[in-house]
């Protein structure tokens, strides 16, 4: 199998990568935070391209770092959001008002205080740039004075809090005033008011470093390093070889991390929902088969879930419903009123092929469906390196076969597949989608599936994704948002349109819910979160997670 075959090679370059970094970073010894530097790899595959805009799909790192919001939400516990910059905040009795209060002790890093005029100038700014808008807010904000921000929605908008809060990156005016494309201009030294700033930048590496007037305190953990690396195989190895302290991703035996890595531990928690993206709606520019409802329905019941958990994920993987709400997380409020609560972990081979001749394709001499002379054949990308991915693209190409439907995977490097994904220019690809920023199944929802976070092909979206525009699941988000989140009784019927119509139109073809696992240092840092102390999601590439978890590791003793 292809990757059996590229497994000597790929570790063996990921070594010798490892090895120039050592140079690169001014020492000659690779050992992982050997220094009380703190050595991460997100999976990052190819060099990195220097942009520390926090809004581009391309950021390659600053939201709650170097960038912060004005709260801290955690999205699997249910618990009262942390404050950053913001102190407190109050909505009025009908969700129409939002009035916020800020510290009056934060400064960027080039010393000028930050102010309301900040936050004023970084929620207008977004609303002027739609594609940078990925919370899709619409409120009106006015600086009462240096420290209080009143903002103003026409309609209630009770929803709205956790997102403008916790997931909206504040910056600068001074700085970003300047900018003339502030959604795509390339920010190459970056000033926030974070616990982090930019100390050097390299192609195969760079690094951040403890902000020392930070108004909470420089922070104990002193430099983050991240690594580029050209995937999981070398991630494993680096791991192994003791020269990185945290990424997550999947390695060999992943459930005997702690005897197979001595010092490390491993969490693995369930969030992320693996799916694959297709770019589904031809009214906005999408082309190809996928845009088919039917081709994306046959492809959903022509996966054999089971095999792809087994072969790419090691087990870790669970169940996935295709209403796209956790299973256990959410489970209360996962609709009755869908076809299946859950994906099929077996292929339905008849009904995937009934789903296809049922919509006019016939089968062709070479067991492959075709339609109006073209046959059914589909293009998937996905990241070089990307181990677990590939496998799971190469297995579900393998299966999908057997109900005439010939996808091509198509591995390209990170920046190629974000920015196809990000302007649609793509027939599949894979990728997993993510939770907002309080433990609440709107969000994702309001991310992935509603039409103000979306865009023309060609332009970026951000981060709908699947081009998905439907009025029901718009007018359901709409009434969600002036909806108190306590009344579950209000709100669950808006969920049952969401998630049947989600069902009926599968724009992102649910795989698994991905058991998100991370390898830790245990030895050399402490602070980590675990299953008993879930302070925040714990995955490196999470922001602004990792953000609050690098805040509370210590170099150990």
């Amino acid at each position: 199998m292809f990757l059996k075959a590229k497994r000597s090679r790929a570790v063996a370059a990921g070594l010798a990568a490892l090895a120039m970094l050592a140079t690169a970073c001014g020492g000659s010894s690779t050992s992982a935070g050997g220094d009380g530097t703190l050595v991460v790899y997100t999976g990052q595959s190819g060099d990195w391209q220097l942009n520390f805009n926090p809004f581009s799909p391309t950021a390659l790192e600053g939201p709650g770092t170097i960038f912060e919001p004005l709260f801290f939400y955690n999205n699997i516990r249910d618990v009262e959001p942390r404050p950053r910059l913001g102190k407190a905040f109050t909505w009025n009795a009908d969700g129409t008002q939002l009035d916020i209060e800020l510290r009056d002790d934060a400064k960027w890093t080039d010393g000028q205080a930050f102010t309301a005029d900040d936050v004023v100038f970084t929620l207008d700014m977004i609303t002027k740039n739609a594609a940078m808008n990925g919370t899709g807010y619409k409120g009106a904000a006015t600086a009462v004075d240096s420290t209080h921000v009143s903002i103003k929605f026409a309609e209630p908008s009770f929803m709205e809090g956790p997102q403008i809060l916790g997931r909206i990156w504040m910056v600068p005016k001074h700085k970003w005033s300047g900018l003339a494309t502030p959604a795509t201009d390339v920010v190459k030294e970056p000033v926030g008011t974070g616990p982090f700033q930019l100390d050097e930048f390299k192609p195969q590496a760079f690094t951040l470093k403890a902000n020392p007037t930070y108004y909470a305190g420089e922070p104990a953990l002193k430099k983050v390093r991240y690594l580029a690396l050209s995937g999981n195989q070398s991630g494993e190895a680096a791991l192994k070889a003791g020269q990185i302290d945290w990424q997550t991703g999947p390695v060999p035996d992943i459930k005997n991390v702690e005897k197979n890595y001595p010092g490390y531990k491993a969490i693995t928690i369930p969030m992320n929902q693996a799916a694959l993206f297709t770019c589904s709606n031809a009214a906005l520019g999408c082309q190809g088969p996928q845009t088919d409802v039917a081709v994306r329905k046959a492809i959903y019941h022509g996966i054999n879930r089971t095999q792809v958990n087994q072969l790419a994920f090691e087990n870790t993987a669970s169940e996935i419903s295709p209403g796209a709400a956790l299973l256990e997380r959410d489970s209360d409020q996962v609709s009755a009123k869908l076809k299946e609560r859950t994906a099929p972990m077996q292929a339905d081979e008849a009904k995937a092929t009934a789903l296809l001749e049922g919509a006019g394709y016939t089968k062709g001499g070479d067991g492959i469906y075709q339609k109006d002379g073209k046959p059914l054949a589909l293009t998937l990308k996905v990241v070089a390196g990307w181990t677990d991915y590939i496998t799971a693209v190469e297995t579900m190409s393998q299966q999908l076969q057997k109900v005439g439907i010939k996808i091509t995977p198509q591995q390209v490097s990170w920046n190629e597949w974000s920015d196809a994904r990000g302007r649609g220019q793509y027939e599949l690809l894979i990728d997993a989608l993510h939770q907002g920023p309080a433990p609440d199944p709107f969000y994702n929802a309001s991310y992935f599936y509603s039409t103000a976070t979306t865009a023309k092909v060609g332009e970026i979206a951000n981060p709908n994704f699947a081009r998905v525009s439907d009025p029901a699941i718009d007018g359901a988000l709409a009434a969600l948002k002036g909806i108190d989140p306590k009344d579950d009784a209000k709100r669950q019927p808006h969920f049952d349109v969401i998630q049947t119509r989600i069902e009926e139109l599968v724009p992102y073809i649910p795989i698994l819910t991905a058991g998100t696992t991370s390898e830790y240092n245990a030895k050399k840092f402490t602070g980590w979160p675990t299953k008993d102390d879930l302070y925040a999601f714990p995955a490196v590439w999470a922001r602004p997670e990792h953000s609050e978890i690098f805040l509370k590791l210590k170099p150990a003793s």
